[in-house]
């Protein structure tokens, strides 16, 4: 089980997640807990990031899967326990619904994942490393708590090298084992890319599990084919 961060929004967290599961063997699914954004539905909220996650899983939605002592069926809630509708920060969004995002909650999502029998397991962030839940709480320390190791997705544009630092520094000053990062190119027309992501092989410390170009039609078919797996 990986947990998938990144140095920004909109960085591409979904796109190199969901080619990581569409790379990977056996039973895998990926898991969005907290989600800004969201759209009506005649089923309720539904997020366009945790629905691509659950479109390059291999496990779908209504599947029967062995849970502790019992069987049960996979639900949109499950993969997607805190859904808001406005693209805004979670926190704020959930004091709009009078709603407390609850660390012991996430906690227990992260449980129920790793109860599940899978062979690849990706947990997405929202934003960067230091995701706001209110009350003081931040998503990294839920993930510290939770013992993940992390995947970091470095959207290279301008400023990218200093982000991709910053948030590298950030993890190894928590203990967090940084199981590779990614770099998607996500400017067309970034100045010096190639010497960019020469600094970026010299200066991260995790295995580089791919460079995703910048993609017209972010397609996660295509952008696996820039991944491995290790």
């Amino acid at each position: 089980m990986y947990f998938v961060t990144g140095t920004d929004t909109d960085c591409g967290k979904t796109l190199v997640s969901s080619a990581l599961l569409h790379n990977a063997h056996g039973r895998s699914l990926g898991f969005k807990p907290i989600a800004s954004g969201c759209e009506k539905s005649l089923q309720g909220l539904r997020n366009a990031d945790a629905l691509h996650l659950l479109s390059a899983s291999s496990v779908k939605l209504g599947d029967s899967l062995p849970y502790r002592d019992k069987t049960i069926k996979l639900e949109y809630q499950h993969i997607n326990p805190y859904a808001f509708e406005p693209a805004i920060a979670p926190h704020i969004a959930a004091q709009q619904v009078d709603l407390v995002i609850e660390p012991m909650k996430l906690l227990s999502h992260v449980a129920f994942a790793k109860a599940l029998p899978l062979d690849f397991c990706l947990i997405e962030g929202a934003g960067g490393w230091h995701l706001p839940l209110g009350g003081g709480h931040l998503l990294s320390h839920v993930v510290k708590e939770a013992k993940l190791a992390v995947i970091l997705v470095v959207g290279v544009k301008l400023g990218c090298l200093n982000h991709a630092l910053l948030t590298q520094e950030a993890l190894l000053k928590e203990g967090i084992e940084i199981a590779g990062w990614v770099a998607n190119c996500i400017d067309p027309d970034m100045p010096y890319l190639e010497e960019n992501l020469s600094t970026l092989e010299e200066v991260m410390k995790g295995k580089c599990l791919g460079v995703i170009p910048y993609l017209n039609e972010p397609r996660t078919s295509i952008a696996a084919t820039y991944l491995r797996l290790a």
